[in-house]
């Protein structure tokens, strides 16, 4: 902060220095209010009688002469060189005349106005340069200066108790804090530590609070940076930086080094389509030698997060560097227990919250996720002023969470709301009627987000990998919303095109990556289609002759065609239970698993809990919205 701000008084000093200096230099005191004359004017003047006084001065652009006429008018004139004979023409017409030497101000006015401008210049260039990186210690000149910043024990209270839904990695990581503070243990069975870490994981999962909770537990200095802060305009600066960054870490041995997001600077030589970053592959070469080169940083561990392994040097994942990867998943059941349980002990609950209802609800969701679901159900329970956070806040966040937020002051024609009704009925009938499908959880008309209607299906349990049965009773219901259009509204709208795309999708897959089809068998058709981005090759190639891919789009679109008449018989076979769940929908907008029930029952539906009826004449919803989960771990909007 202090060097931010020198800089800046040096830069306005050096600013108000010029322009005072080309105030003096044009509005000079001596000849303030003097009329300029010609020196042919003003010799004729003396040899009129008609000065009075004189006053010769020597300055930086000839000689300068200032007079006083008989009358009291002041001139002023400047002759390149001191004319020999004036001096005599003065003392012959009686002028009273001063000779001046020239002043020492005058040689520095100038010297100032020749270097000001050079030298404004070069303030304002080490200002900005200051500027772009970022105002750190030693200003301009220290570019090559680590922006790791060192943390302690006050300045970090996380610990592994603030860490939950990640028992396995926070075992692995245990080890180096255990290491840290006794290596004795380990060293006398000929171990040794790990010197590189790589936390590993899909976004949200905790790898940073990982880190910080290694931090707050191991005790000993703990440098963080991110990968970013390495790369710089300037090749070179990158390499500097880490080879200062491990000569701080050598001094404060043992430390740890945590680099987040490693994928910035840690990509894979020699890829991209425009040709290598020499500045990131150098700073990328300095790394792998200051982990594992000629002189081994023994103390020194470093531990790297990303959600991007894939796209890593090959050199920086060998033994010797990061020795082992940490995988941080997506928490299960009890994993998300163990996550809400922590988030919730800052949130006041009421007596009906259970964490545990909650987690199975919310399979798929991500440690950040459960933070958000907490604290929008928090901000749920602020709107209507209590002040305890119930279940059914819990409920209307995830709602919010999952289907997005309601579009209350949407209005849309009546018949527009019957036929998303019909619509998502008929995802929710042919969801209940198949039965790998995943129980449908809610339907609603209120319109959501981008969608007009949403059938939200939850799994019963964690799901790790899928089977044909199921992702073909995927597609059926992905193809409900239409064929409830067609036979009883007797038309086709717009709403069905993410349905048809999600169930093209999974059909393409099941033929050409998951060898889920008879006709093609075991194999993968499939082309890899990160070879651009990873930049193995510009051009993508082939391995498919023409009358494979025939075969594969036949295939796909028996698959489809199969699966579209299985729904629309069922559809067609319980039309009572569709115009009861239709007319359940337009009356109450949102129904839940026990209504359908219900109707799938052949009963009444029994009336929603808390309904409070909408004003009619701004209710609606348009043509279908999205249909049932697709086949991935983590529950979507239907």
């Amino acid at each position: 902060m202090n060097n931010q701000w020198f800089a800046k008084v040096a830069v306005w000093m050096v600013v108000a220095m010029v322009l005072f200096t080309v105030f003096n230099q044009f509005q000079g005191a001596p000849t303030a209010g003097a009329t300029a004359l010609a020196y042919s004017d003003f010799l004729d003047k003396v040899r009129t009688s008609r000065i009075q006084s004189a006053t010769i001065q020597e300055g930086p652009n000839g000689t300068e002469i200032t007079a006083v006429t008989t009358d009291g008018q002041r001139v002023r004139t400047q002759a390149t060189f001191l004319d020999r004979g004036l001096i005599g023409d003065l003392v012959a017409h009686n002028v009273r005349f001063d000779v001046q030497p020239r002043q020492e101000a005058s040689l520095l006015m100038t010297i100032l106005v020749s270097w000001g401008p050079m030298l404004l210049l070069i303030g304002v260039w080490i200002y900005f340069m200051r500027q772009m990186q970022g105002g750190g210690k030693g200003g301009a000149f220290s570019f090559g200066k680590s922006k790791a910043r060192m943390l302690d024990e006050s300045a970090n209270t996380v610990s592994f108790a603030d860490v939950a839904g990640c028992d396995e990695a926070k075992e692995e990581v245990k080890e180096v804090v255990d290491f840290l503070k006794d290596p004795a243990r380990f060293q006398k069975l000929g171990g040794r530590i790990p010197r590189g870490l790589l936390l590993v994981g899909p976004p949200g999962t905790g790898k940073t609070l990982l880190a910080k909770a290694i931090a707050g537990e191991a005790k000993v200095p703990f440098f963080s940076i991110s990968g970013s802060d390495f790369v710089e305009m300037f090749v070179g600066v990158g390499a500097s930086r880490v080879r200062d960054m491990f000569e701080q870490a050598k001094k404060n041995s043992p430390c740890i080094i945590f680099i987040d997001e490693i994928d910035a600077v840690g990509r894979q030589r020699g890829a991209g389509l425009g040709g290598g970053n020499d500045e990131r592959e150098q700073t990328l070469n300095q790394m792998l030698v200051e982990m594992d080169g000629f002189e081994t940083n023994l103390g020194v561990i470093v531990i790297a997060a990303t959600n991007r392994p894939d796209i890593l040097d090959a050199a920086l994942l060998r033994p010797g560097r990061f020795d082992r990867q940490v995988y941080v998943t997506l928490p299960d059941i009890r994993g998300r227990e163990q996550i809400l349980n922590v988030h919730m002990r800052k949130v006041p609950l009421g007596a009906d919250v259970s964490a545990s209802v909650i987690a199975r609800g919310t399979p798929g969701m991500s440690g950040a996720d459960l933070a958000n679901l907490c604290n929008e159900a928090a901000l749920m329970a602020a709107r209507r002023n209590a002040r305890l956070v119930d279940m059914q806040d819990f409920e209307k966040a995830k709602d919010k969470i999952l289907m997005g937020p309601e579009r209350k002051s949407m209005v849309m024609p009546e018949e527009e709301r019957r036929n998303t009704a019909y619509h998502e009925s008929g995802h929710a009938l042919i969801g209940k009627l198949l039965p790998k499908c995943d129980p449908v959880h809610k339907v609603t008309i209120i319109p959501r987000g981008r969608a007009l209607g949403v059938t939200m299906s939850l799994p019963e349990k964690d799901r790790y990998s899928f089977d044909k049965h199921y992702m073909l009773n995927q597609i059926s219901m992905l193809f409900g919303g239409r064929i409830a259009e067609e036979v009883f509204m007797n038309q086709m709208t717009t709403g069905a095109s993410n349905d048809f795309e999600r169930a093209t999708h999974i059909a393409r897959d099941m033929v050409m990556r998951y060898g889920m089809s008879d006709a093609l068998g075991p194999m993968v058709y499939a082309e890899n289609e990160g070879e651009v981005f990873l930049g193995r090759s510009i051009t993508k190639t082939t391995n498919i002759s023409e009358e494979t891919m025939r075969r594969v789009d036949a295939e796909v679109r028996r698959i489809i065609d199969e699966q579209y008449a299985q729904a629309r018989k069922l559809i067609e076979d319980n039309a009572d239970k569709m115009h009861a769940m239709a007319k359940a929908l337009l009356d109450w907008e949102t129904i839940d698993s026990e209504q359908i029930d219900d109707i799938m029952a052949g009963k009444p539906p029994r009336a929603p809990k808390d309904w409070t009826p909408r004003n009619p004449s701004v209710d609606g919803s348009g043509g279908g919205g999205s249909a049932a989960a697709k086949p991935e771990p983590a529950p979507t909007a239907a």
